[in-house]
């Protein structure tokens, strides 16, 4: 089959008429399909002509014709042919069937897709925003040209990557399950909503309370937590999802919209406040989906053609009324997605094999994406139980988690592997006569070929690492080649999408094949020490009873002692001095005097305050992780590196890359200069092992555990030294440690065996007298109790107040807790302050259960995000709350 030169003006001019009535939406003349079959069947010199699949529009499948001469694309254009087959020739200089399917492959855009992608922006952008927001300093409407620019800057690098399913709708001024209870209307009543779209008002007093009512909770994984009861109202109060969708519409942008889906929304609820605690919020998604339907109506309105959910809850050790759930929602939705293309992404863990089996049965679900980085056992059970004909696998094969490259050629032995199951799907029926290729649509006569059916993914929201490795410009040029930010992760997943389809760029996986290799060869060897450590459980050798009478007896603390976490406001002065202490600007001599002068007004303010147990106030310390691993061995650092915390907060992990050992001390300095300001105890601060591990970028090459260990044995150093300096108190933290747990529950006893354990290998040689505290934030702890308990810390501070004093309940069901424990008795995370009526109030509530003589009095969380207009009174608040029941219970004695 040829074209000749003097055909191509006329088949041009033909395809440029085609493409226009289809883009109009007309039938095409039959006079222009006839003559287009004429010049299909003629035959000329110089061109080949085929036929290769193209977008649907609609309900309706079609090809599309490309002329091609034999090195270059002359033209295309999207083209319906009349009923009957189309018979693709070998072409006239012997490119033989099998080639002319790698030739149509090699053309089609391949398939790659991105769960989502971080929206703070390289450089901060959207959290600079949101602060002059919050402080008055500019306008809503600022706020969203900065967040406007950053969506479709992302867009944009997207699609020129090549990437096909690009996901819109993971942008977020928070947290993408607050848009979601925005989207529904599910405001508590406190927010005084009376209807209508939401505004950044009532959102943000969701997420950050306001000066009369407080925040909703915010849990472990940094979302705010729906309050949901039998009562609630929900209506289609935001239109954010259809917005962002025409917003890449109006670029030439299409994208797939992402939604949190109805029962991971209602799994991720809890009762309001009032509401009975065993009201399960699963009993409103009857009430949810027609909010749904709402929206896959406009969404399909708009010209979506796929639809994103979320729906991570799948990985879960759900019950069986809870799997049910799923095909009770997406049944009751498949009218509504007739005519879309369905994708249920989960993420985080393997898919358990029932919930495999349930969810790979909807009929109206099209594709299904699955965590293969951190779900290996999925690609098995996609091996045994199979997977369903004509459906899509989106593979997550790029780790979103993470900051290591990709391992390109085993990343592509999994695809092939997962191709061999899955397949390719038809738009029509193929075969061959005569040594010709046909190709046509049973139905309707549509021109098709295949589409590909598996489709190279992330493991999850590229949002978890930092955005753009080019940005890195004082790395280390060998272990900069073992990185990849979200920005390389994108052509990573594009690189192995191609070599998939056929065309492997051998340039990339090269470079990346030597970079593999240089991180397995480098001289990182395991650290004897820490492998030494399985033999023992390092606990303390006295009970912590006998411990806490020694520790008072030194101490002299009175009851219901005071007390914060650790930091205290880091003002814009104190900043730009790090920031020029960093880059030499000023000397280590001006350095240390500005500090010192920093924390001895902290020490003064806790003084005039009457805190009992003082903090220094950490002014040295850009972040908790950061600045302990930039003094230990085995860490690297970025400069804008930068991870979106929660809402505006950002942090910059370390980067673990090998055996982790502390050359020297790291706080004794500091802490010893702040005990030497005041008789009152100081207590030295630390971050613990496992929080340090969970809140930085992890070597990948050797379990977790014993990268912990060796962190583990560091911070035991440190804690000796600061015993060894004259401190009494000494703070481990453990922020992160319930963060860490596995959503599985088979999987959780190890992950809290070693986590404890490395807590107490980092204490277990302190003296009786020295009284060691813990911290850990975002509630949830009454299902690990028991495993807190075991870490034997003297004291435990602990958030409380944001979760509606969740945590007490456990002792209200019984559990003996025989240390001290301080569950925060009002909430950092708001700017909203406190009266000292409603902090004796939560007192009481915690003496109910609490016996007095280890109960602490202590802010939720540390004070470093707040201004000091707000710490003082908010301080002053606690204080006098602490007196007031002091006098009360020394009065009932």
């Amino acid at each position: 089959m040829r074209v000749g030169s003097s055909a191509l003006p006329l088949f041009i001019l033909l395809g440029v008429h085609i493409l226009s009535c289809l883009s109009c939406g007309n039938a095409i003349p039959m006079a222009s399909q006839s003559l287009l079959i004429a010049l299909h069947n003629m035959a000329y010199a110089r061109a080949s002509l085929f036929a290769i699949p193209c977008t649907c529009f609609g309900s309706r499948s079609y090809s599309a014709i490309q002329v091609m001469d034999r090195d270059n694309l002359v033209i295309f254009a999207p083209v319906v042919l009349r009923s009957g087959a189309l018979g693709l020739k070998e072409w006239a200089f012997g490119l033989h069937l099998s080639s002319v399917y790698l030739m149509l492959a090699r053309l089609c855009k391949m398939a790659s897709h991105i769960v989502g992608y971080p929206r703070m922006g390289p450089k901060r952008e959207l959290k600079f925003a949101l602060e002059s927001f919050w402080d008055g300093k500019s306008s809503a409407e600022d706020l969203q040209k900065v967040a406007t620019d950053l969506r479709c800057s992302i867009w944009k690098q997207m699609a020129a990557a090549g990437i096909k399913y690009i996901p819109s709708n993971t942008f977020s001024f928070y947290d993408q399950v607050l848009d979601a209870t925005a989207m529904l209307g599910a405001v508590p009543e406190r927010y005084n909503y009376s209807g209508g779209e939401i505004g950044f008002d009532i959102y943000f007093s969701m997420a950050r309370g306001n000066v009369s009512v407080p925040a909703m909770e915010m849990t472990k994984c940094h979302f705010i937590v729906p309050e949901l009861g039998p009562h609630t109202k929900f209506s289609y109060s935001s239109h954010k999802a259809v917005s962002e969708y025409k917003e890449a519409k109006a670029l030439g942008i299409e994208t797939v919209p992402v939604l949190i889906g109805p029962v991971t929304y209602l799994l991720l609820s809890k009762p309001a406040r009032g509401v009975e605690k065993s009201f399960s919020p699963l009993t409103l998604l009857g009430s949810i989906l027609p909010v749904y339907k709402e929206v896959i109506a406009e969404l399909k309105e708009a010209g979506a053609s796929w639809i994103q959910f979320d729906e991570p809850t799948l990985v879960k050790d759900l019950e069986s009324y809870q799997i049910e759930a799923f095909t009770k929602a997406y049944s009751e939705l498949e009218s509504s997605l007739s005519g879309l293309d369905v994708l249920i992404e989960t993420y985080f863990a393997d898919v358990p094999a029932e919930t495999y089996k349930t969810i790979t049965a909807l009929k109206s679900v099209s594709g299904f994406g699955f965590d293969l980085v951190r779900g290996t056992k999925t690609i098995d059970l996609i091996k045994t139980a199979g997977f369903p004909a004509g459906k899509y696998l989106f593979a997550g094969v790029v780790d979103g988690r993470n900051i290591w490259a990709n391992d390109l050629a085993s990343s592509l032995t999994t695809l092939e592997a997962l191709e061999a199951i899955v397949g390719k799907g038809v738009h029509g029926s193929l075969f061959t006569l005569s040594n010709c290729l046909y190709i046509e649509n049973a139905t309707d006569g549509i021109c098709c070929l295949p589409v590909d059916k598996l489709v190279v993914s992330t493991s999850c929201s590229l949002m978890h690492t930092a955005v753009d490795l080019v940005n890195e410009t004082k790395l280390d040029s060998e272990i900069k080649s073992w990185l990849a930010f979200a920005a390389q992760k994108v052509v990573e997943v594009n690189a192995l999408a191609k070599a998939l389809a056929g065309q492997k760029d051998e340039a990339i996986f090269s470079a990346n094949a030597v970079a593999q290799s240089s991180r397995k060869s480098s001289p990182r060897v395991t650290n004897e020490e820490a492998a030494a450590l399985k033999g023992s459980d390092h606990r303390r050798a006295t009970n912590v009873s006998a411990r806490l009478d020694a520790q008072q007896k030194k101490l002299n603390l009175p009851i219901l002692p005071t007390t914060t976490i650790g930091s205290f406001p880091q003002t814009m002065d104190l900043r730009r001095v790090r920031r020029e202490y960093k880059a030499k600007k000023i000397s280590e001599e001006e350095y240390v005097k500005a500090i010192t002068e920093e924390i001895s007004k902290v020490v003064k303010l806790q003084e005039e305050l009457d805190i009992d147990v003082l903090v220094h106030g950490e002014p040295e310390r850009n972040d908790m992780v950061e600045y302990f691993g930039e003094q230990l061995s085995g860490f690297a650092f970025t400069v804008n590196g930068w991870v979106q915390s929660y809402g505006s907060r950002c942090v910059k992990p370390p980067i673990i890359y090998g055996d982790v050992s502390r050359p020297k001390a790291m706080t004794v300095f500091w802490s010893k200069l702040a005990q030497s300001m005041t008789a009152r105890p100081m207590k030295g601060m630390l971050t613990g092992p496992v929080t340090i591990l969970n809140w930085s970028f992890v070597r990948n090459d050797q379990p977790r555990f014993e990268t912990c260990y060796q962190i583990a044995l560091a911070i035991k150093k440190e804690v000796e030294d600061l015993e060894a300096a004259g401190i009494q108190v000494i703070q481990i933290d453990e922020a992160a440690l319930r963060e860490g747990l596995p959503l599985r529950k088979s999987e959780e006893a190890f992950y809290l065996e070693w986590a404890v354990h490395s807590f107490r290998i980092t204490n277990c040689g302190v003296q009786d007298t020295t009284q060691i505290h813990t911290h850990m934030c975002y509630s949830n702890f009454n299902d690990i109790i028991h495993s807190i308990i075991d870490m034997d810390a003297d004291v435990i501070t602990i958030e409380n107040s944001r979760s509606d004093e969740k945590l007490l309940s456990v002792f209200r069901e019984g559990v003996k807790y025989g240390a001290g424990i301080g569950p925060g008795v009002y909430d950092i995370h708001s700017p909203r302050i406190p009266s000292t009526e409603e902090i004796a109030d939560r007192i009481n509530k915690m003496l109910a259960v609490l016996e007095t003589n280890i109960l602490w009095v202590n802010p939720d969380c540390g004070l470093k995000t707040r201004k000091y207009a707000e710490v003082k009174p908010a301080l002053t608040s606690m204080v006098a709350a602490a007196k007031l029941l002091r006098t009360q219970l020394a009065s009932a004695k």
